[in-house]
């Protein structure tokens, strides 16, 4: 039997602890983590909101209030927003069922809190009322899915079969991208109270049964749980490979800088490029291609910063180069220094004329002297 409605309910997955993105998430919770100056969550509230859904439970744990402050009720992003808080992690599955008193007897969606996707998800929840399953996956293919769990069709659409983590594999193949449509009965699978997997406590169960389809969209999406996944993501939104309102913002120019932002004499705007308020780009700079200047960020005179992420209050001094990094918030790399391929987590201090490269990173509040690390010390510190 045919369910042709749109699910108008969804549950968004935010109760980890992101360690596999630190120090981004050092002090900050993944699912707010700043993403071209929004909290990343608000990339899947948007999606939601531009398919109609209306309502979305957070299911969060670490650092929820830091979430709820960010979110708040949802009415900037037009879904209504509620939060239920796990006291001590319950898996994907009992996290989802820790909502259930907030939603409605319908279905609805499920979304892992660290996917950026901008998935058809009216055309994802038709193919799952035209199968008339319990479940649909939606699911991407993926050139290397060794990290990932691969799902294996059949000819109509079911799930036939799971195959973890292959350790080699030629070719794509399709994988879990984390967003879900289920039915309400599903939550009668789910034990409560205690630690259970949606993805191996539930889903092959219902293969086994014949009530679990796959939704293949060929569109974008990107898990951002590393470093150098989340500086993709920011390269992604940038040059508008995936559908955002940041997207929409800078236009068929690639390029945004705020009305409150300062652009100093002959300072260099090179597409695709976002400056955020009140930031201040001095004479002879260059910013981009590829870059994001955060609220109040500081690049001064001559600097370069290129293929990289300055958060928000970061100051990068005259002359310093800085590629392929992320800067977090509140971070200073002084004078002449040079940064390639590092991130800074939130309130480093790295002096005039450090070098720094090879996907090196500093917790939060590092300080370095000035000219105490160079690339031949990176060197011989990999090779002991």
């Amino acid at each position: 039997m045919s369910r042709p409605a749109t699910p108008s309910q969804a549950v968004i997955l935010v109760g980890g602890e992101g360690t596999r993105l630190r120090p981004v998430t050092s002090r900050v919770p993944k699912p707010v983590a700043p993403v071209v100056e929004r909290p990343f969550v608000a990339y899947i509230l948007d999606d939601l909101a531009r398919h109609g859904v209306a309502r979305a439970v957070f299911s969060s744990g670490y650092l929820a209030a830091a979430i709820e402050a960010e979110i708040g009720d949802g009415a900037a992003y037009g879904v209504a927003v509620d939060y239920v808080v796990e006291d001590e992690p319950l898996g994907t599955a009992g996290a989802i069922a820790n909502c259930a008193p907030k939603l409605d007897d319908g279905p609805f969606f499920v979304f892992n809190g660290d996917v950026l996707s901008d998935v058809d998800l009216g055309a994802f929840a038709a193919v799952h009322g035209e199968k008339g399953g319990m479940a649909t996956i939606f699911l991407t293919a993926v050139a290397d899915p060794r990290r990932y769990g691969l799902v294996q069709l059949r000819d109509d659409g079911s799930v036939a079969d799971f195959l973890e983590k292959p350790g080699e594999w030629e070719g794509t193949a399709l994988v879990n991208a984390g967003v879900y449509v289920l039915e309400p009965e599903i939550l009668d699978l789910i034990p409560r109270g205690r630690l259970f997997s949606i993805e191996r406590g539930v889903f092959p169960k219902l293969a086994r049964a014949g009530s679990l389809y796959g939704y293949v969209d060929h569109g974008y999406w990107r898990d951002i749980g590393t470093p150098e996944s989340y500086l993709q993501a920011h390269f992604d939104i940038l040059e508008r490979v995936v559908r955002t309102a940041v997207g929409d913002d800078m236009g068929d120019s690639y390029v945004y800088v705020s009305p409150s932002a300062t652009l100093g004499t002959a300072a260099r705007i090179v597409p695709p490029c976002y400056v955020a308020d009140g930031a201040a780009i001095a004479s002879g700079a260059r910013v981009g291609p590829l870059a994001v200047v955060g609220a109040g960020a500081v690049v001064g005179e001559g600097a370069s910063v290129v293929e990289s992420v300055l958060q928000a209050a970061v100051r990068v001094e005259p002359h310093a180069d800085v590629s392929r990094s992320i800067l977090v918030r509140e971070s200073r790399v002084g004078a002449g220094a040079q940064i390639h391929a590092a991130v800074l987590g939130e309130a480093c201090d790295v002096g005039a004329g450090n070098q720094l490269a090879a996907g090196i990173w500093l917790a939060p509040g590092t300080v370095l002297a000035d000219g105490c690390v160079g690339f031949r010390e990176q060197f011989d510190a990999r090779e002991s």
